[in-house]
């Protein structure tokens, strides 16, 4: 397949990138780096993509899986922030990744702590959200609407809540993803299928807007790729390759739980965090049945690490959130694993939960264009705006971005929903076809592992996604190793599949 990813392929343009002088090179291949190397392949410019270490290493995978229309930014009165979130949710959910995007329900549960004032308040900025899904053109048969159901309909949704005093509950919807760090691969390899050279274990040493002067992690030599423009898209990094940005992250923690913590959780909830003005706790249920629960918003000083650790007084901190809104407590023994990202905020005055989502461009005169700040959801729109830039500066010959509609690997929409839903096709879409029957080569493929991730999707990551190792299978390809334990347990099935 043009677009499979693997080691024979890494070699090969590593090779051929040396000796060529490609239209855009793409440093950071979280999901602006991949969208920037497909905006620019599908243009049909001769693009480089590398990153230091693997597709989504980075803060890509730390976030907490929503796709969301940015009602929060719309709290605030950034309503361009805002609609570019409902725009761009309307395209991941009804045309490029609708395997991947699908709509979540959430509830806010309407306990003694949520005054009327504040539900009455809330539910307004869910119409307002209402509002912003029909100005960024997306059908409500993909995203239904608001409403207030009673205690007894929202214990059926979730029974964990506590009863006592529970008048009801607000029932919102917004997108959700199957997997952060699975977008992220279905974006390079879509890059890939247009021709872009996509290096993961690549890391630049020196870059200007002539190119970079890169080091191959896993040979250990060091050579050139000469580039017309370059993108830096190395995020919460991006200081390191572009000294005059100031940039102020910000940590955001969840907790992993077993599905047996929370059973009978059918939906996402809101929790009001007290003492905070439209700040929102969040328990999301995953499709491997894990729970997560998160985020915080803290600011980060000092060097920037390259696995953040979640620390315990975050673990404390939302673990007091929600117990809030429970029947049972959940205790501290009870959280089986934890994650963080840093969010690449650009620097300014203020908490850094009050700094503006919105991504800013910085170019040099020789032709380097840096994107940062953004978030997930608008990942595609901040790629477009960095390879106009850069198409601007380089004087290159290309049309307008055709990505908002350019459907990525594996598109296509799920039938059913809930737990009816084939977890192949949530997860590879067209391609689940190719990964069972691969399962039906020989029984060790079939045999799942923790989470259900079965011998054959780690030989389809190793043959078509670019894993290289076992970090790569566990950690990113898939989520196994968010849980200590379950990642210990399925070290064996994962070096199976790499000497497969």
């Amino acid at each position: 397949m043009k677009s499979s990813l693997n080691a024979a392929r890494r070699a090969r343009e590593l090779a051929e990138v040396r000796d060529l002088v490609v239209d855009v090179l793409v440093v950071g291949l979280g999901a602006t780096g991949a969208g920037a190397a497909l905006d620019a392949a599908s243009r049909g410019l001769s693009v480089a993509a590398i990153d230091a270490h693997d597709l989504a290493f980075g803060t890509s995978r730390w976030s907490s899986k929503m796709i969301h229309g940015g009602l929060r930014y719309l709290a605030r009165g950034q309503v361009g922030v805002a609609y570019e979130s409902a725009v761009e949710r309307g395209h991941l959910l009804g045309r490029t990744a609708p395997h991947l995007v699908r709509a979540q329900p959430y509830l806010l549960p309407l306990v003694p702590a949520v005054s009327r004032r504040q539900a009455a308040l809330v539910m307004t900025g869910y119409r307002l959200g209402e509002g912003l899904r029909i100005a960024a053109h997306t059908p409500r048969h993909l995203l239904p609407g608001p409403l207030r159901i009673s205690a007894e309909q929202a214990l059926a949704l979730a029974s964990p809540l506590g009863s006592r005093g529970l008048r009801g509950a607000l029932l919102s919807w917004d997108g959700r993803l199957t997997d952060d760090a699975r977008l992220v691969v279905s974006v390079a390899r879509t890059a890939a299928r247009w021709g872009a050279r996509v290096l993961t274990r690549c890391r630049a040493l020196e870059v200007s807007g002539e190119g970079a002067l890169v080091r191959d992690e896993l040979g250990g030599d060091t050579f050139t790729i000469r580039a017309r423009t370059v993108v830096n898209a190395t995020g919460v990094w991006a200081a390191g390759l572009h000294p005059d940005i100031r940039m102020r992250p910000s940590r955001g923690t969840h907790l992993v739980l077993r599905p047996e913590t929370l059973p009978g959780l059918a939906a996402g909830l809101h929790i009001p965090i007290p003492g905070a003005s439209n700040r929102f706790a969040l328990v999301l249920p995953q499709p491997d049945g894990r729970i997560y629960v998160g985020l915080t918003d803290e600011p980060v000083d000092g060097p920037v690490p390259d696995v953040p650790q979640a620390p315990e007084e975050d673990v404390t901190f939302l673990l007091t959130v929600l117990n809030s809104v429970l029947e049972e407590p959940v205790r501290r023994e009870d959280v089986a694993g934890t994650y963080a990202g840093l969010r690449p905020l650009l620097a300014a005055g203020g908490h850094t939960a009050d700094l503006s989502r919105k991504h800013a461009l910085l170019a040099t005169p020789d032709g380097m264009v840096t994107v940062v700040g953004g978030k997930l959801t608008t990942y595609r729109r901040m790629a477009e705006d960095a390879v106009d830039r850069a198409v601007s500066l380089g004087g290159l010959s290309a049309g307008r971005s055709r990505t908002a509609s350019l459907p990525l690997v594996g598109a296509v929409r799920p039938e059913g929903g809930g737990k009816g839903t084939d977890r192949l096709l949530e997860r590879y879409g067209s391609e689940a076809g190719a990964v069972r029957a691969l399962m039906a080569r020989e029984p060790w493929l079939a045999e799942a592992g923790p989470t259900g991730v079965t011998g054959a999707e780690l030989v389809w990551a190793v043959r078509h996604e670019g894993a290289l190792d076992v970090d790569d299978l566990l950690d990113r390809r898939t989520r196994i190793g968010l849980v200590p334990s379950d990642r210990e347990a399925a070290l064996p099935l994962a070096r199976a599949a790499l000497a497969y």
